[in-house]
Parts: C-alpha cells; structure tokens; sequence
C-alpha cells in the first residue's frame, strides 16, 4: 500500500556529488523512520544512513562526513545528499521506510544506481 521511488543517481567522476531522492506514496500514516541502503552485486547489504523521529540520524562509519541525510515530511520525501563520491561508492542505492514500533509497516524502494568512475 505504498510505494517508495528513488530518483538521482547516474554515472559520475570521483570527487563529484550526487543527490538522491525517495518519494513515498499512497498510506504513509505508519512510517515514522526513513533510511537509504545501497547493494552492490554479490555484496552484503549495507545500511548507510537513517533519519528517524524526534530528527535523530545515523550514519555508518564509511559515509559520515560525506553524505548527509535529510526529510521533508510534508512532501513525504527522504534525501541523501552524496559529496566526495569515490569508486568503492558504487552500487545500488535504495531506500527504506518503516514505522519504529509497528513491525508490519516496513517499505523498499526499486532502487537507483550510481556509477562512481575513477
């Protein structure tokens, strides 16, 4: 019953910035936490960054300084803004959303890929 998008990755340089979108819609009345993930072929997947209520963050160790996270909930929108981007930074980036205290309102996006060139 909802359907979360990720819009702005592509191919760029090292050392270039992106910024990635995630529109949820339809029944968003459970979530209360936003986070975005990314996956490469093969890999684990790995849990970037999450914006959770009260405007608590978290950031995993191989991103902090670089990207930040960001939400506007009146239009239902999570960012992640992506500076210094490096090769290793390639993958699949998707986004999640989910309500802290209610396990049956959990929600993935189709995801979006960045290509990180050296």
């Amino acid at each position: 019953q909802v359907q979360l998008v990720e819009s702005g990755g592509g191919l760029v340089q090292a050392g270039d910035s992106l910024r990635l979108s995630c529109a949820a819609s339809g029944d968003t009345t459970c979530i209360s936490a936003m986070a975005w993930y990314r996956q490469a072929p093969g890999q684990e997947r790995e849990l970037l960054a999450s914006a959770y209520s009260h405007d608590g963050v978290y950031y995993a160790p191989s991103v902090k300084g670089r990207f930040t996270i960001s939400r506007d909930d009146a239009k239902r929108t999570v960012y992640l803004q992506m500076n210094s981007l490096k090769p290793e930074d390639t993958a699949v980036y998707r986004c999640n959303a989910l309500g802290e205290t209610d396990y049956t309102c959990k929600y993935w996006g189709q995801g979006t890929q960045v290509t990180v060139s050296s």
